[in-house]
């Protein structure tokens, strides 16, 4: 615990956020909606820890989504950004960090050959859908229910996390021609994909997907007769002139250190045309970035005729952030973030089966997410079927007990380099008293 200050409380602010901003919050989400209760409000954050305005502290699960992979305020990171500060905010012009960035994504993922930064996840994949057209000169895209890409018009039917917290099959607003041009199949099902080239293959532009879901819960593309369900996308999409965008803004870099290309790319035998990314890249600033094959970025302006564009897009604050970020990542940080999963997931994994409470655990490198059912999850409809009421009272007791999970059932957990041993026996230490909750009905 911390001392209490004397700033207004979580309460308080809660209050006030709901008269000036739409349901109190900036992102649907973190109002805690489908758990309900009021959301701490933080103010502090160090290594694997968060404080609120009450004074509290809490193990964080959640890392701003998944960018605060070195911890939070991490030192590096934090003397990287205040030396960029110094040297000014924005400049709307060419500066030396974006290069550096966009040279250590293209060193990292092999597919990538050039890239181009924005300022959030959905303006990079937004924007590669605009390639994509651009480069077949057809309209029709394919996506995935429970794949989230950000909040584009024509990608949010059946999207998963916040719209999948709120019940919601797409979103008031967008338009029915836009709709029109999105194709939306069950995630993972080979035959679905199949026919629906069969029969409109001539019209596809692009598959958009994520490379492994984390947007409904983690749920990994698997593997029949030794093909990844990536590749047979890959595959599929080429051989009917489309393309595949590879949605890697959760997965990219944390995963692995080449995001989940590589694991189930690492034999070189496919690669996406077009691939998005944010979070890690940005270390905690808001940034985005979408690259591929030279010639398909090669359609953007100035040289080609896609436009595209961003006053802030590779602004000196979140490229700092980013390369400082980058180079904390070696192959020891990795292991650092394997062990901490693995270790953290088997930790829930006994107290929820102490408890006797349903569950499975889903992995895609370093994330994973638990759903409250006891059958493998491999699409949005069997996400949706799991206990989101045992998840709830679980959430709150964790909460309670000082361990801050992601306030959704449809959300991966993510861990940092700073989840140390003793971070995790604080973890640990809570779960039992959790689990007994879930079990209660």
């Amino acid at each position: 615990m911390t001392s209490a200050t004397s700033q207004p409380h979580s309460t308080e602010l809660f209050s006030r956020a709901q008269q000036v901003i739409p349901s109190g919050v900036n992102s649907p989400v973190r109002a805690f909606g489908s758990v309900g209760g009021t959301p701490p409000f933080v103010t502090d954050a160090k290594g694997a820890l968060l404080h609120d305005a009450d004074g509290t502290e809490y193990v964080d699960l959640v890392g701003s989504w998944g960018p605060m992979i070195l911890g939070h305020a991490n030192d590096a990171v934090v003397e990287a950004v205040r030396e960029a500060a110094g040297r000014g905010l924005s400049f709307g012009a060419p500066q030396p960090g974006e290069v550096g960035l966009a040279e250590e994504v293209v060193r990292r993922i092999r597919p990538v050959e050039q890239l181009r930064l924005v300022n959030s996840g959905t303006e990079a994949t937004m924007s590669a859908l605009r390639v994509a057209r651009a480069a077949t000169g057809r309209d029709v895209v394919v996506k995935f229910a429970g794949c989230y890409h950000g909040h584009v018009d024509a990608l949010l039917a059946e999207a998963g996390s916040g719209v999948a917290t709120f019940a919601m099959p797409g979103s008031a607003g967008v338009t029915a021609a836009t709709a029109r041009d999105t194709v939306v199949l069950p995630y993972g099902d080979r035959a679905a994909v199949t026919a629906l080239f069969a029969e409109r293959g001539a019209e596809i532009a692009a598959i958009i997907t994520e490379a492994a879901p984390a947007n409904m819960g983690v749920v990994p593309p698997l593997e029949e007769d030794g093909i990844g369900f990536n590749r047979f996308l890959s595959e599929t999409a080429h051989a009917a002139g489309a393309l595949l965008i590879s949605d890697e803004v959760l997965t990219g870099f944390r995963a692995s250190r080449e995001g989940h290309y590589g694991i189930d790319g690492a034999d070189g035998s496919w690669a996406p045309d077009l691939m998005t990314f944010g979070k890690v890249i940005g270390g905690g600033l808001p940034v985005g970035a979408f690259g591929g094959r030279k010639d398909l970025m090669g359609l953007l302006a100035p040289a080609g005729p896609v436009y595209q564009a961003g006053t802030l897009s590779g602004n000196p604050l979140a490229t700092a952030a980013g390369l400082a970020t980058f180079a904390g990542l070696d192959e020891a940080a990795y292991e650092t973030l394997g062990s901490a999963s693995r270790t953290l997931q088997q930790l829930v994994a006994d107290a929820l089966t102490t408890a006797g409470v349903p569950h499975v655990i889903q992995t895609a490198g370093t994330l994973f997410s638990v759903f409250f059912r006891d059958e493998t999850v491999r699409s949005y409809e069997e996400a949706k079927a799991q206990d989101t009421a045992a998840f709830t009272r679980f959430f709150h007791a964790m909460l309670e007990g000082g361990v801050y999970l992601p306030p959704s059932a449809f959300e991966a957990w993510f861990v940092s380099t700073a989840h140390t041993p003793e971070i995790l026996d604080r973890i640990a230490a809570v779960l039992p008293g959790a689990a007994r909750a879930a079990a209660r009905d």
